[in-house]
């Protein structure tokens, strides 16, 4: 049967494969531009299922924030090309909004998902994959996401703070990666750990006990100050504690900090 030359540009836009290729889908399908379309994501589909050892060491990290919720998401590619094309930016707002649909907690790729990744996968001839997600329900939101894509931070907090001082604290996260929230949120164990070890190397300096047993106190307080989120310098103004920052009655809950491929 003739093929009309306006089918096969449709059906080219549409799956982002040569001429060649769309028409003779089409004539494989009796013009069918549907069956076409479905005819070639599963014979390219085939062939990607059986390159999946291909190394994915560049994507995208998104998050989405929805009503009384958000998700942060994370997809690997093989190119940086592919992640900066419209397409995949498209895929991974798709992702993000499925995401949101989703139990709280680690994200399940849903049929969504797996549809809007695989036609990226149809169409530049890369292997790509859902790599990670996060649910966080409940409170309030700050989101920050740098502008490679490739780190992001996720923030959940109990009290209301505006959307800025919310997304400068994302931003600290991003740059510092804090062990914990806040100095309660470290285990007596780490804590004793430090001590014995200034205790240690004080004795080993000849340092008496009394003193020793000082600067251990002065080396886990140090620890506090460098590693817990409330009590670090804010990055923004190092005048500032992210402590002093936040807003009477606002309590940092949760943050999740991506890292592509961390």
């Amino acid at each position: 049967m003739s093929i009309a030359a306006k089918d096969v540009m449709s059906l080219r836009q549409k799956t982002g494969l040569g001429m060649m290729d769309c028409k003779q889908a089409l004539e494989a399908n009796d013009g069918d531009m549907t069956a076409a379309e479905e005819w070639i994501r599963a014979k390219r589909k085939g062939k990607m299922d059986s390159r999946t050892e291909r190394t994915t060491g560049e994507g995208r990290i998104a998050i989405e924030i929805g009503d009384g919720c958000a998700v942060i998401v994370e997809v690997l590619t093989e190119t940086d090309f592919t992640a900066r094309n419209d397409e995949f930016v498209d895929m991974m707002n798709t992702v993000s909004k499925s995401a949101l649909e989703c139990p709280t907690g680690d994200i399940a790729v849903t049929d969504e998902m797996t549809a809007a990744i695989d036609n990226i996968r149809v169409k530049t001839g890369e292997n790509a994959n859902f790599a990670r997600g996060e649910k966080l329900e409940g409170g309030t939101f700050g989101q920050y996401v740098h502008h490679d894509n490739k780190r992001a931070c996720l923030l959940q907090i109990e009290g209301q703070a505006d959307a800025d001082t919310l997304k400068g604290i994302c931003q600290h996260i991003t740059f510092y990666d804090p062990a914990a929230i806040s100095p309660e949120d470290v285990s007596a164990e780490k804590l004793d750990e430090i001590r014995a070890k200034a205790i240690e190397e004080a004795k080993e300096s000849g340092k008496p006990e009394e003193i020793a047993q000082k600067m251990s106190e002065g080396k886990v307080r140090k620890f506090l100050e460098e590693n817990t989120l409330i009590k670090q310098k804010y990055v923004l103004d190092e005048s500032q504690t992210i402590e002093d920052i936040l807003p009477e009655g606002c309590t940092i809950t949760r943050f999740v900090r991506y890292t592509l491929g961390g």
